[in-house]
C-alpha cells in the first residue's frame, strides 16, 4: 500500500493555524477527502498529559533542555499511536506543529541550538518528517497586537516579545534550510484568501 502523506502546519502565536486548520478540514468533508488531524504536544493520552506539563504557567523553573526533551517524548509517543500507523495505512495526516516548533521555540527561542535539539529528537522522530509544511508567515509583533487584553493561560504564549521574536527567526532559518518542504504563506486580513493560498499549495504538492 502506498504511504499517505504527511503535512503540518507551523507559525508564531497568534497567525491564524487553528483557524486555517478548522477551514482545512471543512474543506476536506465537504469534498469527502479523509484527513486525520491531530497537534503538538498531544493528540494523545500520554502526549496531552505532557502537553499540560509544558504549557502549565507555574511550571516557571523548567529550564530548556528540559522543555525540548518533554516535547520529544510528547512527539515520540503520538508518531508511533497515531501518524505512523496512519500513514502506513495510506490515509493523509495534518499536524498542527511538529519538528520544525522545536527548532524555532528550542533551539532559537530558547537557544539550544539547531544540533543539540536534531539530536533530542532524532529517537524520536522515526525517519517520519512531513511531506509539506506550511509555515504562516507572520512577524509577533503584528499577532501580540490581536492579543490584546487576552488573559493568557500559556507558558509560551505568556512569553516576553523578544523571546517570539527569536522564535519568528527559527522559522525564518528553518524555511530556509529546508525550502523543498516548507511552504510559506503571508496570512492575509481575510481568512478565506488564505485558505485559499493554503489549498492552492497542497494542490500543487500533489496532497489533495
Amino acid at each position: 500500500m502506498k504511504r499517505g502523506n504527511f503535512v503540518t502546519f507551523e507559525g508564531c502565536e497568534g497567525v491564524g493555524k487553528s483557524t486555517q486548520l478548522k477551514l482545512l478540514k471543512e474543506y476536506a468533508e465537504q469534498n469527502g477527502i479523509e484527513i486525520i488531524f491531530t497537534r503538538e504536544p498531544g493528540g494523545t493520552s500520554v502526549s496531552e498529559q505532557i502537553r499540560n506539563v509544558i504549557l502549565d504557567v507555574n511550571n516557571t523553573s523548567m529550564v530548556a533542555e528540559c522543555e525540548s526533551l518533554l516535547y520529544a517524548a510528547a512527539r515520540a509517543q503520538l508518531i508511533k499511536e497515531i501518524i505512523l500507523p496512519a500513514l502506513e495505512a495510506g490515509k493523509t495526516v495534518v499536524c498542527d506543529r511538529y519538528i520544525d516548533s522545536s527548532f524555532a521555540y528550542q533551539a532559537y527561542g530558547r537557544n539550544l541550538g539547531f544540533e543539540l535539539v536534531a539530536r533530542f529528537n532524532s529517537y524520536a522522530l522515526s525517519d517520519c518528517m512531513p511531506d509539506v509544511t506550511i509555515l504562516l508567515d507572520m512577524r509577533p509583533e503584528d499577532n501580540f497586537r490581536k492579543k490584546k487584553g487576552k488573559i493568557i493561560d500559556d507558558r509560551m504564549e505568556n512569553e516576553s516579545l523578544e523571546f517570539h521574536d527569536k522564535v519568528y527567526d527559527g522559522f525564518t532559518a528553518v524555511a530556509d534550510k529546508f525550502p523543498e518542504r516548507i511552504v510559506k504563506i503571508k496570512p492575509t486580513g481575510d481568512k478565506l484568501l488564505t485558505h485559499r493560498l493554503v489549498i492552492e499549495a497542497l494542490k500543487t504538492r500533489g496532497i489533495l
